[in-house]
């Protein structure tokens, strides 16, 4: 039988049994591996920027050449596929990075496949690499943007750590990731500072405005009294953000020039909402320093409690982390001052009525009742019970702002009609004589309500404020024993 492959063995194929095409294959197929030199048997040059595949070379037509060429490819392609997964090694891990620090150009990989080696991108579990200097928990430095940002090409504006809790006065809240509590040299002092990000790092308590928020507690009657500044009558003022001649921009903190004209534009925006489960008032005045420089204040302030934030200049884009610690107040440890004798002698408790409960306009009457109970050592022949609902943004313009609706108190068997709101006058007091009772040290007694709110009230957080007071007629000052209110929502 006559050998149709080629010989292994070489030699000259001369033999009496090779035939003529056998031998033309042969010569064919020995020219054509001649040609192939060390050269083209050394690896391929490393990809640089991306891992190139090699064009597949077309077969000749030649029935002779076929074998050949498809050999030569098949190893050609085989090395230049073995030196790319060489090269392929992984990237280094990401590391944090404080300060943004120029880059190369990123060079592409190769195209993703199903087994693709890992990339630079940080992986759910990773931590800090042998790269990460200094301590660990330290916070990242803000850019100069006043954002925080894992590492320098990253743009997001999320915080890099949870917010830290801190408690001021009884006060309990959160500082939001970035900010930071101001130096202070007066331990003493009835307020602390939290600067922003972006803020200098030389900024102290005095740099409050316009570079962070003030935090500020009072915890006595003396300190309401000499409060220069907030207070509960700020809130009502026209240009309550202050009153020395200063001008809080951001960036260019200033006084008062000669050129200057520190005025408010337009009109106050005032407004309630709900924080600490207590109804909480804010007031927004829009200022300017002259015809190029303007600045937004803000005030809230917790009536009872005595507690206010404001902060004046703060950039808009600083206004979400401002909001966070308004929310995240916690307030159920801190003891209110006492600003009169006996204001807190008689507790009192909602039951049916819960802070932030949805009140509808022309809706159904809301029925709950408020229990008195006396916490003090003192005896009281007569508590006079209150219920009323305060001014809010949803009350009825007119010439004296009163919601309207109808409030019932269950008198016997018989709902009797109260007031809604006080009103301009103080006949709303005169008419919870008649539902006094007495209460001796650790006594409670409850009332029953009802309300059903008209379709002239707006949406807003309303107040229902209840207050025991010592029997009213009507001619000396209304005498306080006990107050609660429980903000609603009112809806349309």
């Amino acid at each position: 039988m006559t050998d149709k492959l080629p010989r292994r063995n070489g030699g000259d194929g001369a033999g009496s049994g090779e035939s003529p095409m056998e031998q033309l294959l042969r010569e064919a197929m020995s020219a054509r591996a001649s040609s192939i030199t060390a050269h083209d048997l050394r690896p391929a040059e490393p990809p640089n920027r991306r891992v190139r595949r090699l064009r597949p070379v077309y077969l000749a037509a030649v029935p002779m050449f076929a074998l050949a060429a498809a050999l030569a490819f098949g190893l050609l392609n085989f090395r230049a596929d073995t030196v790319a997964d060489q090269d392929r090694s992984p990237n280094p891990a990401a590391t944090l990075s404080a300060s943004p620090s120029p880059t190369a150009e990123p060079t592409p990989g190769p195209t993703a496949s199903p087994s693709a080696e890992p990339t630079a991108g940080p992986s759910p579990t990773a931590g800090p690499t042998a790269a990460t200097t200094g301590d660990p928990g330290a916070p990242v430095a803000p850019t100069s943007s006043g954002s925080t940002s894992p590492t320098a090409s990253s743009t997001t504006t999320s915080p890099l750590s949870p917010a830290t809790p801190h408690t001021f006065r009884g006060v309990k809240f959160q500082i939001p990731a970035g900010w930071r509590l101001a130096a202070d040299d007066a331990p003493g002092r009835d307020a602390i500072c939290l600067l922003a990000p972006g803020a200098p790092q030389s900024a102290k308590f005095g740099d409050c405005a316009p570079y962070g928020a003030q935090l500020t507690s009072y915890n006595t009657a003396e300190e309401v009294e000499h409060g220069n500044w907030p207070s509960i009558g700020a809130l009502e003022s026209e240009s309550g953000w202050g009153a020395q001649p200063y001008c809080p921009i951001w960036g260019n903190p200033h006084t008062v020039g000669a050129a200057d004209q520190l005025k408010t534009v337009g009109t106050p925006v005032r407004t309630r909402d709900i924080v600490a489960g207590r109804a909480v008032r804010k007031t927004q005045w829009q200022a300017s320093c002259n015809a190029k420089e303007s600045f937004t204040a803000q005030l809230w302030g917790l009536p009872n409690d005595q507690v206010f934030l404001s902060a004046i200049g703060l950039k808009p884009e600083l206004q979400a982390g401002l909001v966070s610690i308004l929310d995240t107040m916690d307030l159920s440890g801190r003891q209110a001052p006492v600003l009169k004798p006996n204001q807190s002698d008689i507790a009192i408790t909602f039951e049916g009525l819960t802070t932030g409960q949805q009140v509808v306009n022309n809706g159904p009457a809301v029925s709950f009742s408020v229990t008195f109970k006396n916490s003090s050592q003192s005896t009281y022949a007569s508590v006079q019970p209150l219920v009323y609902t305060e001014e809010y943004a949803g009350t009825p313009a007119d010439v004296v702002p009163i919601n309207e609706g109808r409030l019932e108190r269950l008198d016997g068997t018989v709902w009797k009609p109260l007031p809604i709101a006080p009103g301009g006058g103080m006949d709303y007091a005169t008419l919870g004589k008649d539902a006094s009772f007495p209460l001796a040290p650790g006594q409670s007694r409850t009332v029953k309500y009802r309300m059903t709110l008209a379709g002239a009230n707006g949406a807003g957080v309303m107040p229902v404020t209840a207050k025991a007071t010592l029997p009213y007629d009507g001619t000396k000052e209304l005498v306080v024993i006990g107050e609660r209110s429980i903000p609603v929502r009112v809806t349309k």
